[in-house]
């Protein structure tokens, strides 16, 4: 009797899913792990569903030489619950986007402009996956893994970029090791590295203790 119970009730769920042909995010609510509550029909545009900023190249005058414009749900509220994203990452030569990893979803990147050096690691066995990508080239990077991308060509490079969810989140490795307030004798037991070095990074990215 249960099966048929929980059956109902998940085609319940199913309908009223279906029947809601969006959520545009209402940007004046908090934010919840699953995206923003749904703004008032009554006062959803057609600008809801457009977003403009990616015609543009993205700062890359920055320590890394690379900057990125985010199309996710805060910048682009039309996005919010349908479980996609978008973005523009721009590189100087030589420029790069440091290890970093995205818990709340996939990425696929493709090639606009450029030359870029790309690759991410496995969580099981910390195998490299890299891959050099030209003009027109795409290549995905699973959820919650560490990756990178790095411009190894003698021009500026384009990429543009898709995500699983609407706010893929992102947690870039060098801040998350070194902009923080965790004591330096903790790191290095932790990691191994040198008291003098991590200081030293510390120091440049902003972190304390």
């Amino acid at each position: 009797m249960i099966s048929p119970v929980i059956f109902i009730f998940s085609l319940l769920l199913s309908y009223s899913h279906a029947v809601q042909d969006f959520c545009v995010g209402d940007l004046t609510a908090p934010e919840s792990p699953v995206g923003y509550s749904c703004k008032n029909p009554a006062n959803v545009t057609a600008d809801d569903f457009v977003f403009t900023g990616l015609g543009v190249p993205a700062n890359t005058s920055n320590s890394n030489k690379a900057g990125v414009i985010p199309a996710f749900a805060p910048q682009f509220p039309g996005i919010n619950g349908l479980g996609i994203s978008f973005a523009r990452a721009d590189f100087a030569v030589g420029g790069a986007i440091p290890l970093h990893s995205h818990p709340g979803g996939s990425e696929v990147v493709l090639v606009a402009e450029g030359t870029i050096f790309a690759g991410f690691i496995s969580s099981t066995s910390n195998k490299v996956y890299t891959k050099t990508l030209k003009k027109g080239d795409i290549m995905v990077f699973p959820q919650g893994l560490l990756h990178f991308q790095v411009n190894t060509g003698p021009s500026p490079a384009t990429v543009f970029v898709s995500f699983s969810s609407a706010t893929p989140g992102a947690q870039l490795l060098p801040l998350a090791l070194f902009q923080n307030d965790l004591p330096t004798a903790v790191i290095a037991a932790t990691t191994s590295l040198d008291i003098a070095e991590i200081k030293k990074l510390k120091a440049i990215l902003g972190g304390t203790g």
